[in-house]
Order: C-alpha cells, then sequence, then structure tokens
C-alpha cells in the first residue's frame, strides 16, 4: 500500500518505520520545517542538548527498545536526588506515587507540609470511587487538600502542565488508582530498575534517526482529506491509506469532512503550551540535586528547574567545564504572552531565590512549545473510545499521537504501533 502519515512527531514517525518495516511505501507529510515534533536538540554554549523531552519511563519497553534498534546509546540519570521548592525553601522529595505519598515519615522529615497538613495526611482515609474522578480529588480525599496543592500539583504541571483538579485519574495516573486502592481500565507501569531513561547526546536524537531512514516532506501541511473510492486524497494526492499522527486540534480539522462527530470530540481535548529555557552558566553553586519542582500555590514563574549537568553525566562532559540547566514554565490555563527575555528574567530571578545566586550566563535559549500537551479531562478514556470507533469504521484510517494513550515517549510509540498495525490487520 501507499500511506500517507501525516505529521512527523515521534508517532508519526514510529507508525511510518513500522509500515515501512511492513514492505508499505509511506510519506510523512510535515508541517513545520523540521521533524520530531516535541523531541528537539539544539547548542547552547556550544552543547547539543534537548529543549524539548529529555527522557522517557524506562520501565515500560517501547521506548527503551526502538533506541536500541537503531542503534542509540541508552542511559539513565545519575544519583543525584530531586527537591520540591515550598514555603520558602528547597525541600527533598518524599516517596510517593504521583504525589500520594507512600512513606509518612520521609514526608514529615522534609518539611514540604504545614503542621496541620502533616497530621492530615497520616490520617488517611481509604478512597473507593466509582466513578472517574481528578486526580487532584482523589489524593484529597485520601491525604487532604495540601497533599494535593504541594505534592500533585507540582508533579502533574511537570509531565501534563496541566491542573490537578482537572485531570483524570483513570487516563493520566492508573498507577495512582492502584495506591489508593480503586480500580482502573488502563494497564500500570511497574518494575523495578532505573525509573527512566535518556540517550547519550539527548533523546532528540530518537526522532533524528527515525525521520533520517523516512521519506519525510517539510513544510507540507495536509488541509485537506477526501476519500477516493478505496482510498484517500491528502489535497490531492492519492493514497491507500492515511494516518493522522498530528495533535487533536489539527486532527479535528483533517477529520472534519470525513468524521465530524469525532472531530467534535478532537476538538474538545484542550491543551497547555509551555517554554522550556535552557541556561549555560560559568558556574552553579548546588549539592547533589537534579533540580527541583514548585507547587503552584507558591505562585512563582517558573513551575520546575533540570540541572541536566547534574542529572546526566553526559551533558556535564558536553558543557566543557559550563554548568548546563533548564527552567520550565507554563500549565493549562496560563498564557505565556510574554517576550523570550521576559521568560528569562523570571527564570533567573527565581533560581537565584531558589538557590541563593547563580553564575555569569553565557548562553541561553527559548524554546516555546505552544499547544503542546493535551489535557485529559473527566471521561477522557470514554471519549478516546468514541474517536476509535468512529475511525475504526472508515477503512485505511487510522489516528496516533499524545491525545489518546498517554503523552510520555513509551505511550506515543505504543500508540503509533496500534495504528499501525490496524492498517496491516485490514
Amino acid at each position: 500500500m501507499r500511506i500517507a502519515v501525516v505529521g512527523a512527531g515521534i508517532g508519526g514517525l514510529v507508525a511510518a518505520h513500522d509500515l515501512v518495516a511492513a514492505g508499505h511505501s509511506v510519506v510523512v507529510l510535515e508541517a513545520s520545517d523540521r521533524a520530531g515534533g516535541k523531541l528537539r536538540r539544539e547548542s547552547v554554549a556550544g552543547a547539543m542538548v534537548d529543549v524539548g523531552a529529555e527522557a522517557m519511563l524506562a520501565r515500560r519497553p517501547e521506548g527503551v527498545a526502538l533506541a536500541e534498534s537503531l542503534g542509540l546509546p541508552i542511559v539513565h540519570p545519575t544519583d543525584a536526588s530531586s527537591r520540591i521548592w515550598t514555603r520558602d525553601a528547597l525541600r527533598p522529595m518524599p516517596p510517593s506515587v504521583m504525589g500520594a505519598p507512600t512513606d509518612l515519615a520521609a514526608l514529615a522529615a522534609s518539611g514540604v507540609l504545614s503542621s496541620a497538613g502533616l497530621a492530615r495526611a497520616q490520617a488517611a482515609v481509604e478512597v473507593w470511587p466509582d466513578e472517574d474522578v481528578t486526580v487532584g480529588d482523589l489524593v484529597a480525599a485520601r491525604f487532604g487538600d495540601e497533599v494535593t496543592d504541594r505534592l500533585v500539583e507540582p508533579l502533574l504541571g511537570g509531565v501534563y502542565a496541566g491542573r490537578a483538579r482537572q485531570i483524570s485519574a483513570r487516563a493520566a495516573t492508573p498507577q495512582l488508582l492502584v495506591s489508593t486502592g480503586s480500580t482502573s481500565t488502563s494497564p500500570t507501569v511497574t518494575g523495578s530498575g532505573p525509573v527512566f531513561a535518556g540517550l547519550v547526546g539527548g533523546m532528540g536524537q530518537l526522532a533524528e534517526a527515525l525521520a533520517d531512514r523516512l521519506d519525510v516532506r517539510l513544510q507540507t501541511p495536509a488541509l485537506l482529506l477526501e476519500r477516493s473510492g478505496a482510498g484517500w486524497l491528502v489535497d490531492g494526492e492519492a493514497y491507500d491509506a492515511v494516518v493522522v499522527a498530528t495533535p487533536a486540534g489539527p486532527a479535528a480539522a483533517l477529520l472534519r469532512q470525513i468524521l465530524p462527530t469525532a472531530a467534535d470530540e478532537l476538538a474538545a481535548i484542550e491543551s497547555a503550551s509551555v517554554a522550556v529555557v535552557t541556561f549555560a552558566f560559568d558556574s552553579f553553586v548546588i549539592d547533589n540535586s537534579s533540580g527541583f519542582l514548585v507547587p503552584p500555590i507558591d505562585g512563582r514563574a517558573i513551575k520546575a528547574s533540570t540541572f541536566s549537568f547534574n542529572k546526566w553525566d553526559w551533558v556535564r562532559e558536553a558543557g566543557d567545564g559550563l554548568s548546563l540547566l533548564r527552567t520550565s514554565l507554563g500549565r493549562a490555563g496560563e498564557t505565556l504572552s510574554g517576550s523570550d527575555l521576559d521568560l528569562i528574567d523570571a527564570s533567573l530571578a527565581d533560581l537565584e531565590r531558589a538557590v541563593g545566586g547563580v553564575g555569569r550566563v553565557v548562553d541561553v535559549h527559548v524554546q516555546r512549545w505552544d499547544d503542546a500537551l493535551p489535557q485529559y479531562a473527566l471521561g477522557h478514556l470514554e471519549r478516546v473510545a468514541r474517536i476509535r470507533e468512529a475511525v475504526a469504521g472508515i477503512p485505511g484510517l487510522a489516528v496516533c499521537g499524545a491525545a489518546y494513550d498517554g503523552v510520555g515517549i513509551p505511550a506515543v510509540i505504543a500508540s503509533a504501533r496500534l495504528a499501525a498495525n490496524s492498517l496491516t490487520c485490514e
């Protein structure tokens, strides 16, 4: 078959890779001037580093297995610990399942909670919701509002750029439902060994390696999708099948004429915009920490900072004596309307407050990711099921990406493979 894959993010690239491996002729259509989606590397002070996703879950097999099959070197973070910047101090991150504490003694020692908040957490009650609930409401019902505000919110802000009391627990954090004794329709991620993995030289290489093996047409947006007999026309060009691997908004626009109801469902999936500011400092004095998260309740500009030079040995080596680190900004409902200089200044001010001073900035890079992260609202799993049911009724059509089955790299790879398999099994 001749197949068009619309979108050259990691989902589209993996779907195309698998379809080519199955013997099909595949063209990847990408609206922007580069492939890779949220996997991207840029030079900062002469070092090529990630300015998008910098790691993937190692306890799901899809990402690590794909990287190994492409000959890319896997690396795990150092043993540097993460912190929470809250209540005017950098505090140890207590063990948890997506913010739900698993060690109350460590929680008490961390100082993250007030005495009243700690007392409520220690008086935890079992929660058995029969319906979908938000992550924040679920944890607050068991451990109290302060645990949600100071532990869950910063973690979800990092993963989803979301708000804890707006994100579906069943869709986004099934492992949290298991930890609270509830049931979930989604699989959990378990196992031993390192939680995260990266690539020596940056996660952006995963997308680069895939794109190098494929026919990717850059600056080629897909504007019109039409049925043509048993096949398809994409902007007038004929294909036997189509994979729509764009974010929810563009997917809704492309599918509007073919599947208006599914398009409405896709259009209802909101997204959050974020920015990553990467610095190279001539010096940066910090203990053995990989960075910190920031609860929105504390009113800071940034939501996190990753001390890349402490977290990844390869970044420390690439920095050649400079300290490379990054901040992230932007949560659901926020508009990053300031200039790049505004984001830089806000990041520097918060870094100085958090660590007590920083060195001279040698170089800086601002990467904006507009509408980057889909928000899994209540009922998301049911919405995705309705979309997939509608798409399955149209031969030669499949969808994949972060809007459906998870925003992490392994989850998107799995989504892409599900789409590719649905076409090859027709």
